[in-house]
């Protein structure tokens, strides 16, 4: 697997990757008014983007960057929501992911949110990002500092 950033660009190193989501939401949010919001539910939204991506039949490297973005979003909420943190992977992660970058969670499991994100839009449903969220071994329910807990569902 190949890095989803776009060409020519630079991923950012872990220390960037949270004011890259912040950009890119502020971006996306904006022209498009998703409602994007760090939330596990936006990961619905998430889901249903990257499908609409995939059926307009364009080439991954046409819609390389928001791919990227998304998988900084996917990312984020992961740290947000789950107790992750962003992690440069090393040379052997980095061979074994594709990416530069990914998150570790709190039980020590590395994973690649960009890469997961990659794999909806070449699978399809089956690689639900809302589902892995739910289904992802290690995470805890702590949010981030600050960060409005996610609503209790009936």
């Amino acid at each position: 697997m190949e890095s989803v950033a776009g060409e020519g660009t630079r991923a950012p190193r872990a220390d960037e990757v949270r004011g890259y989501a912040r950009r890119f939401v502020a971006r996306v949010t904006e022209r498009n008014r998703l409602p994007l919001d760090f939330s596990v539910r936006s990961l619905r939204v998430v889901d249903f983007v990257i499908d609409g991506l995939r059926k307009s039949g364009r080439e991954r490297a046409e819609v390389a960057e928001a791919l990227f973005g998304f998988g900084v979003y996917v990312g984020e909420v992961l740290v947000r929501r789950a107790g992750a943190t962003w992690i440069d992977f090393d040379a052997s992660q980095r061979e074994f992911f594709g990416q530069a970058v990914g998150v570790r969670m709190p039980d020590g499991r590395v994973w690649s949110p960009l890469g997961k994100v990659v794999n909806r839009y070449e699978v399809g449903a089956a690689e639900s990002l809302q589902t892995f969220y739910l289904t992802l071994p290690g995470r805890h329910a702590a949010a981030e500092p600050g960060a409005e807990p996610e609503p209790a569902r009936r």
